[in-house]
């Protein structure tokens, strides 16, 4: 069964993008097509507020996007060796809050110490933050022009200070409608389609109920979080009532597993197999991830034949 994801391709330490291989488990043809691309802005402004921790009372990253604008502030203008001389020993005296533990993963790669990555969204982040900061310096908070306000003004109505500096714009993807061509023409109507964040459902939905036809109303919707429900309820109760396309909010937590477990009572062909065979399948494939893992570390360490063959079998 065919099923469209509507993100970038992220791999993993295997080499893969989770998504595809968790819904491959299931017996599901996953396709990603990214329908968002990003724009950095303030860049010279944002570098120059980095080169100043002593200003800060810390940091807060609730997007990848913003931890790839410092990456890029810190490749541009020459500050590589600065920021491991003395700027990251001094942004790691501070907090630095993120949400997720994808931004948190790209924050540890600048060498920075996180904290807040399990809070899972804004709301929970800056009752997290209220609960422990107490700096009167402003905490320093790089975003996107879509932000919400719920993070800044929870903060603010508990006193703490905030800067915040867009660092990037949200815009649709260049190669979106050629993809979704390409897609429809190639591969024909999905059986499920899974939005991931409001921009993208608002840059390609309209897109994909004209290639969709009469047949959207048999396509399964899906989402990605809580804030999408908002969304698409707050939609729906304004100009966009007419919307033929329901997007099932009210699921499992998101995430690669949740997906799969989402998506897979869309009705499949006969080759599907049943809920405990899958269950079966993707145990033994995580087993064999970790072993593969353990191999890998001790071929680092000794490179005797018989262990390169084991690691050979295993990843193979």
């Amino acid at each position: 069964m065919k099923v469209l994801l509507l993100k970038d391709a992220k791999e993993d330490d295997c080499g893969q993008d989770p998504y595809i291989r968790e819904l491959g488990l299931y017996g599901l043809e996953a396709t990603l097509i990214p329908v968002l691309s990003f724009e950095f802005l303030s860049l010279p402004s944002f570098s120059e507020k980095l080169s100043h921790p002593e200003d800060y009372g810390g940091l807060i990253f609730t997007s990848p996007r913003a931890v790839e604008a410092a990456e890029l502030c810190l490749e541009q203008n020459n500050k590589t060796e600065v920021w491991e001389r003395s700027l990251k020993e001094k942004w790691n005296a501070k907090s630095v809050y993120v949400v997720g533990n994808a931004t948190a993963s790209l924050v540890s790669k600048i060498g920075l110490d996180t904290e807040g990555e399990t809070c899972g969204n804004a709301e929970k982040l800056a009752e997290y933050i209220c609960s422990r900061e107490s700096s009167a310096l402003p905490l320093l908070f790089p975003c996107g022009n879509l932000k919400r306000e719920i993070l800044p003004k929870a903060l603010k109505d508990k006193g703490i200070a905030m800067e915040s500096i867009t660092v990037y714009q949200t815009i649709a993807h260049p190669g979106m409608q050629g993809n979704l061509n390409s897609y429809y023409s190639q591969q024909g109507v999905p059986a499920s389609i899974t939005f991931f964040s409001p921009s993208g459902l608002t840059y390609s939905l309209k897109h994909i109920q004209e290639l969709s036809g009469d047949n959207i109303d048999q396509i399964k919707l899906l989402d990605g979080g809580e804030l999408l429900k908002k969304f698409v309820q707050g939609r729906n109760k304004g100009s966009h009532r007419n919307l033929r396309a329901k997007v099932k909010c009210n699921c499992p937590p998101p995430g690669p597993e949740g997906l799969a477990v989402r998506t897979e009572d869309v009705p499949s062909g006969p080759s599907g197999h049943s809920s405990l065979m899958r269950h079966v399948l993707r145990q033994c494939y995580l087993c064999l991830v970790q072993l593969y893992k353990v191999f890998e570390k001790q071929l680092k360490q000794q490179k005797d034949f018989s262990s390169r063959r084991i690691l050979i079998f295993t990843k193979y």
